[in-house]
């Protein structure tokens, strides 16, 4: 278990351990959405791979900060956001029923309150961008975020977990030096999404580095991966999020590792790729996923891509490792009736070198 990821006592069950020292305990994450009361589901309800301790659920069984008095009026934007930037472990108290918080502004970490940040909405809170405002913020190398060492593109906090909640309608298309990631943009430390729900996110709608309809991610400690555990992203017509690239998620130089998720009707809708091609204004790859980078490795596992949309390359899947150090592993997963867009060198909906690495199995992808 990588520091600073505590393990989690309250909402997950040990099933068995694993010999390989690399892999250590694997465990059974219980997730409050699985079943909700109305949208999508969070994650693959076929997916069944198995999930690292690092990856799963932090305890949240003594909260530094409880957002609400009990009912959903004392859940509020201000309330959120003063919780975010003292840190710790956040959870909310809004009353016995489902509850949307309508933000007008983003929530932002500060990067020297507290190394470990945890946001757990119980299955019962939506975040809401209301149309208007990204929803979450964390930067190590933003100076109005307070830097706390000398090499903020590469420290080990903070370590920032969103689970058991959904992020809806967040807009970053206002946002101009940090642009992409209409819900959530992170920069550095550690970050990682169990059990969340991302709908109709939206950021800039053209560019060729502009991505991130849900999720923007930079510089993660040590080139360690994102976790995205049991985590939708769209999940039905209506409810997908859009970007230049990337429609649900994207980054630049980041691993990551995606369990037992679902990513569908997300839609890159720049056009023109990147570099932009002439007379267009760049952009339109990535269904789902982006990866632009170096040596970054992308892992899909137990998980279901289909039915995402571009105008350039990769309805699935956009991953190019520009000095062609990255790769890819696929296992136990289904990628099928992307659409649209082009350079498929070895399989179909994934856009990538065709001398990538490229590892496949019990998989399909058509």
């Amino acid at each position: 278990m990588k520091k600073g990821f505590r393990w989690s006592f309250l909402l997950v069950l040990l099933l068995w351990s694993c010999g390989d020292d690399d892999e250590g305990q694997l465990l059974d994450v219980h997730n409050p959405l699985e079943n909700p009361a109305d949208g999508p589901a969070a994650g693959n309800p076929e997916g069944n791979s198995p999930i690292p301790a690092e990856a799963a659920t932090e305890d949240v069984s003594s909260p530094d900060q409880v957002v609400g008095t009990g009912t959903a009026e004392s859940c509020t934007c201000d309330a959120f956001v003063d919780a975010v930037a003292k840190g710790g472990t956040i959870t909310f108290d809004c009353g016995p029923d489902p509850v949307v918080i309508r933000m007008d502004k983003p929530a932002k970490v500060f990067n020297d309150a507290d190394p470990d940040v945890v946001i757990d909405g119980g299955g019962l809170v939506t975040l809401s961008g209301d149309g208007k405002t990204r929803i979450l913020y964390m930067n190590t190398c933003d100076q109005d975020q307070n830097w706390t060492t000398s090499h903020c593109q590469n420290q080990d906090h903070p370590r920032l977990t969103v689970q058991n909640i959904t992020f809806a309608d967040g807009n970053s298309t206002a946002e101009s030096e940090y642009d992409g990631g209409g819900a959530i943009w992170v920069r550095g430390g550690r970050f990682k999404m169990v059990n969340c729900r991302f709908f109709n996110n939206v950021c800039a709608a053209l560019g060729p580095d502009v991505g991130g309809g849900a999720v923007r991610v930079f510089s993660q400690y040590n080139n360690q991966p994102v976790y995205v555990v049991n985590t939708t992203f769209g999940g039905a017509e209506g409810y997908g999020n859009t970007g230049s690239n990337g429609g649900a998620i994207s980054s630049i130089g980041v691993s990551w590792t995606i369990i037992n998720s679902f990513f569908s009707h997300n839609k890159a809708i720049g056009n023109g790729g990147n570099p932009a091609s002439d007379n267009t204004r760049g952009g339109g790859s990535g269904g789902a996923i982006y990866n632009d980078g170096n040596t970054m490795t992308l892992t899909v596992l137990g998980s279901k891509i289909e039915e995402n949309e571009v105008n350039s390359f990769g309805s699935a899947i956009f991953f190019v490792s520009n000095d062609h150090s990255g790769n890819i592993r696929i296992d136990n997963s289904t990628i099928q009736n992307n659409i649209g867009g082009s350079w498929y060198p070895v399989y179909p909906s994934i856009s990538m070198h065709s001398d990538t690495p490229i590892e496949v199995s019990n998989s399909i992808i058509q």
